[in-house]
Protein backbone atom coordinates (compact mmCIF):
# COMPACT_ATOMS: atom_id res chain seq x y z
CA UNK A 1 0.00 0.00 0.00
CA UNK A 2 2.78 2.35 0.76
CA UNK A 3 4.14 1.70 -2.84
CA UNK A 4 0.67 2.98 -4.30
CA UNK A 5 1.37 5.88 -2.25
CA UNK A 6 4.23 6.89 -3.10
CA UNK A 7 3.91 6.39 -7.15
CA UNK A 8 0.04 8.21 -6.53
CA UNK A 9 2.01 10.68 -4.73
CA UNK A 10 4.80 11.73 -7.00
CA UNK A 11 2.06 11.57 -9.80
CA UNK A 12 -0.18 14.11 -8.04
CA UNK A 13 3.14 16.60 -7.56
CA UNK A 14 3.88 16.48 -11.57
CA UNK A 15 0.29 17.00 -12.38
CA UNK A 16 0.33 20.33 -9.40
CA UNK A 17 3.92 21.36 -10.84
CA UNK A 18 2.71 20.82 -14.54
CA UNK A 19 -0.65 22.98 -13.83
CA UNK A 20 0.52 25.52 -11.79
CA UNK A 21 3.34 26.58 -13.61
CA UNK A 22 2.45 25.57 -17.07
CA UNK A 23 5.20 23.59 -17.74
CA UNK A 24 5.68 22.21 -21.68
CA UNK A 25 6.53 18.72 -20.27
CA UNK A 26 3.03 16.32 -19.15
CA UNK A 27 2.52 16.27 -15.32
CA UNK A 28 3.53 12.41 -15.41
CA UNK A 29 6.62 12.83 -17.05
CA UNK A 30 7.29 15.78 -14.15
CA UNK A 31 6.31 13.45 -11.55
CA UNK A 32 8.58 9.57 -13.11
CA UNK A 33 11.73 12.81 -13.04
CA UNK A 34 11.05 13.69 -9.46
CA UNK A 35 10.75 10.01 -8.49
CA UNK A 36 13.97 9.04 -10.05
CA UNK A 37 15.87 11.99 -8.58
CA UNK A 38 14.54 10.50 -5.36
CA UNK A 39 15.75 6.91 -5.91
CA UNK A 40 19.22 8.11 -6.80
CA UNK A 41 18.76 10.62 -3.73
CA UNK A 42 17.97 8.21 -1.78
CA UNK A 43 14.85 9.47 -0.21
CA UNK A 44 12.69 6.61 -1.94
CA UNK A 45 14.04 3.31 -1.11
CA UNK A 46 13.84 1.19 -4.39
CA UNK A 47 12.11 -1.79 -1.97
CA UNK A 48 9.19 0.62 -1.38
CA UNK A 49 7.44 0.79 -4.73
CA UNK A 50 9.05 -2.93 -6.49
CA UNK A 51 5.83 -4.57 -5.72
CA UNK A 52 3.45 -2.14 -6.95
CA UNK A 53 5.55 -0.81 -10.05
CA UNK A 54 5.61 -4.90 -10.73
CA UNK A 55 1.68 -5.00 -10.81
CA UNK A 56 1.47 -1.99 -12.98
CA UNK A 57 4.15 -3.50 -15.28
CA UNK A 58 2.27 -6.84 -16.04
CA UNK A 59 -1.15 -5.06 -15.67
CA UNK A 60 0.45 -2.44 -18.14
CA UNK A 61 -2.02 -3.32 -21.82
CA UNK A 62 -4.81 -2.46 -19.43
CA UNK A 63 -3.78 1.23 -19.21
CA UNK A 64 -2.82 1.25 -22.99
CA UNK A 65 -6.32 -0.08 -24.05
CA UNK A 66 -8.33 4.07 -23.66
CA UNK A 67 -5.26 4.79 -25.95
CA UNK A 68 -5.84 2.07 -28.24
CA UNK A 69 -9.30 3.09 -28.69
CA UNK A 70 -9.07 6.89 -29.34
CA UNK A 71 -6.43 6.19 -31.67
CA UNK A 72 -9.82 3.85 -33.41
CA UNK A 73 -11.41 7.51 -33.37
CA UNK A 74 -9.19 9.00 -35.75
CA UNK A 75 -8.61 6.07 -38.64
CA UNK A 76 -10.33 8.28 -40.49
CA UNK A 77 -7.89 11.37 -40.39
CA UNK A 78 -5.09 8.51 -40.18
CA UNK A 79 -6.23 6.76 -43.15
CA UNK A 80 -6.31 10.57 -45.45
CA UNK A 81 -2.57 11.34 -43.74
CA UNK A 82 -1.13 7.81 -44.48
CA UNK A 83 1.84 8.68 -45.88
CA UNK A 84 2.99 11.15 -43.61
CA UNK A 85 2.18 9.16 -40.77
CA UNK A 86 4.50 6.55 -42.08
CA UNK A 87 7.15 8.87 -43.05
CA UNK A 88 7.09 10.67 -39.26
CA UNK A 89 7.28 6.74 -37.63
CA UNK A 90 9.99 5.53 -40.46
CA UNK A 91 12.25 9.05 -39.07
CA UNK A 92 11.40 8.61 -36.10
CA UNK A 93 12.44 5.61 -35.57
CA UNK A 94 15.53 5.56 -37.03
CA UNK A 95 16.43 8.81 -34.91
CA UNK A 96 15.98 6.49 -31.70
CA UNK A 97 17.76 4.02 -33.16
CA UNK A 98 20.86 6.14 -34.06
CA UNK A 99 20.85 7.96 -30.16
CA UNK A 100 19.90 4.66 -28.79
CA UNK A 101 23.45 3.14 -29.92
CA UNK A 102 25.29 6.48 -29.80
CA UNK A 103 24.75 6.74 -25.86
CA UNK A 104 25.26 2.84 -25.24
CA UNK A 105 28.43 2.90 -27.26
CA UNK A 106 29.57 5.72 -25.53
CA UNK A 107 28.24 4.01 -22.00
CA UNK A 108 30.28 0.87 -22.83
CA UNK A 109 33.52 3.06 -23.34
CA UNK A 110 33.85 1.90 -27.25
CA UNK A 111 33.62 5.38 -28.43
CA UNK A 112 35.70 8.47 -26.88
CA UNK A 113 33.94 11.55 -25.97
CA UNK A 114 35.32 14.19 -27.98
CA UNK A 115 37.25 17.12 -26.65
CA UNK A 116 37.24 20.96 -28.23
CA UNK A 117 39.96 22.80 -27.83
Amino acid sequence: MRGLAILLGYTLLGNAIHTLLSVPISGNVIGMVLLVISLFAGWIKLAWIEETAQFFLKHMMIFFAPVIVGTMMFFGVIGDQWLVVLVTLIVATIIVLLVTAGVAARQSGKVKERTYE
